[in-house]
C-alpha cells in the first residue's frame, strides 16, 4: 500500500525509488511492526487487566507458576496487528504468496482465539477439546495447501526439495495438500507446547523468521536460487516483507514478554506464529530446513510424545514434567537460565538450517 503510493511520486522525488527495492522495505517493515508493538503494547496491556483478561494456571502445573496467575493474556492479537498491518503497508499487494501467508497466519490465530476466549469464559484451562482443536486446525490447512496447490502454475511450487542433495524433488502430487496440513498442524502445536516461560517462544520465532527470509529473498531471485542450487519461484521473494514483519512485532512484544512477563501471547499467539513460519516453509519450498530450524519445538514435542508414552506403556515418566522446559525447572533451574540456553540452542538450530543453502 505504502509502497505503490512513494513510488507513485518518485517522478517527483527521484529518492523515493529505494522503495522499490525488497531490502529497503524489509528494513521499513521490522521497524514498522516494531514501533506500533512498542507504541500499543503498553495500552493493551492496560485493557487487559481492567478487563480482567489474565492468565488461567492449570492446577497441575509447575508449582512456582502460582505467581503467573491473572497475567494480562492473549497478547497474540497485538503480534497479529502488527505483522497484519505492517505486512499489508509494505508488500506489493497483487503478491499471491503473501496473501495465502496472511490468511493462514489469521485463520490459525482466530483458533487460537477461540481457545483463549473459552478458558476466560469457563475459568479454567481447558479451552477447545483437543479433538475440536484438531479438527479445526487439520480443515484449515487442507483448505491453505488446497488454495496453494490450484494457484501453483510450475511443479516448483509443489514439488518437495531434499536439503543436501542438488537438482532432486520430489513430485507428491495431489499429496502436497495433506502435507501442507500437516506441517502447519504440527508447528502451531509445537510453538503452543513450547509456550510456557516468559519469552521462550517468541525468540526462536524471530530467529526463525529471520533465517526463512533469507530462503525467501534467494528462491524469488534468479540468480541467487541458481548459483545456491534452489528452485527459482517467481513472486515468493515478497514474503521476506512477511518475515520482517514477524521479526519486528516479535521484538515488540518481547520487551513485555520477557521475564517478568508483563503479557502472554496466549493460544491466539503461539498458534499463529506456529502457522507463520510453517506457510512460509510451505511457499519457499523448505519444509525440511524449518523441521532443522525449529529444532527446539521439535524437541519439547518429542518430550511430550515420550512422556505420554512412557507412561502408557512402562507406568513410568521419563521426564519430571513435560513440555521440556518444566524438566528443568524441577531440576532447579531458574525460568530465566532455561530460556536464554533454550535461545542459543534454537539460534545453533537455524544455523543449521542455513547450512543447508551451501551444503548441497
Amino acid at each position: 500500500m505504502l509502497t505503490k503510493l512513494l513510488l507513485s511520486m518518485s517522478d517527483q522525488f527521484s529518492w523515493l525509488n529505494v522503495f522499490a527495492y525488497l531490502t529497503m522495505r524489509g528494513i521499513c517493515a521490522v521497524l514498522t511492526a516494531l514501533w506500533l508493538g512498542l507504541y500499543l503494547g503498553p495500552r493493551l496491556i492496560r485493557a487487559l487487566r481492567n478487563g480482567k483478561i489474565g492468565q488461567i494456571v492449570r492446577e497441575d502445573d509447575v508449582p512456582f507458576h502460582s505467581g503467573k496467575k491473572g497475567t494480562p493474556t492473549m497478547g497474540g492479537v497485538l503480534i497479529l496487528f502488527c505483522v497484519l498491518t505492517s505486512t499489508v503497508l509494505w508488500m506489493e499487494l497483487d503478491n499471491t504468496a503473501v496473501w495465502i501467508a496472511l490468511a493462514a497466519f489469521v485463520v490459525y490465530g482466530l483458533i487460537g482465539f477461540g481457545d483463549d476466549w473459552l478458558k476466560l469464559k469457563h475459568n479454567n484451562s481447558k479451552g477447545l477439546s483437543v479433538r475440536k482443536k484438531l479438527i479445526l486446525q487439520t480443515l484449515a490447512g487442507l483448505l491453505v495447501g488446497a488454495l496453494m496447490y490450484a494457484v501453483a502454475v510450475e511443479p516448483a511450487q509443489t514439488n518437495y526439495i531434499i536439503p543436501f542433495l542438488k537438482e532432486i524433488s520430489i513430485d507428491v502430487g495431489i499429496w502436497f495438500i495433506p502435507l501442507t496440513a500437516l506441517v502447519l498442524v504440527s508447528t502451531s502445536n509445537a510453538v503452543n507446547l513450547t509456550d510456557g516461560l516468559d519469552g521462550l517462544a517468541i525468540m526462536p520465532i524471530i530467529l526463525i523468521a529471520g533465517g526463512l527470509a533469507i530462503f525467501s529473498y534467494a528462491s524469488g531471485h534468479v540468480e541467487f536460487s541458481r548459483y545456491l542450487a534452489i528452485p527459482y519461484i517467481e513472486g515468493v521473494g515478497e514474503i521476506v516483507i512477511f518475515c520482517c514483519s514477524l521479526i519486528g512485532a516479535g521484538l515488540a512484544f518481547l520487551a513485555f514478554n520477557c521475564y517478568p512477563a508483563q503479557i502472554f501471547m496466549g493460544d491466539v499467539g503461539s498458534m499463529s506464529l506456529g502457522a507463520a513460519v510453517a506457510i512460509i516453509a510451505v511457499l519457499v519450498r523448505q519444509e525440511i530446513v524449518l523441521f532443522l530450524m525449529g529444532g527446539l519445538f521439535v524437541l519439547e514435542t518429542i518430550s511430550v510424545i515420550t512422556q505420554v508414552l512412557s507412561y502408557k506403556y512402562l507406568k513410568r515418566r521419563i521426564w519430571l514434567m513435560s513440555p521440556l522446559h518444566h524438566h528443568f525447572e524441577l531440576k532447579g533451574w531458574h525460568e530465566s537460565t532455561i530460556t536464554v540456553r533454550f535461545w542459543i540452542l534454537s539460534f545453533i538450530f537455524v544455523l543449521a538450517g542455513l547450512s543447508t543453502l551451501k551444503l548441497r
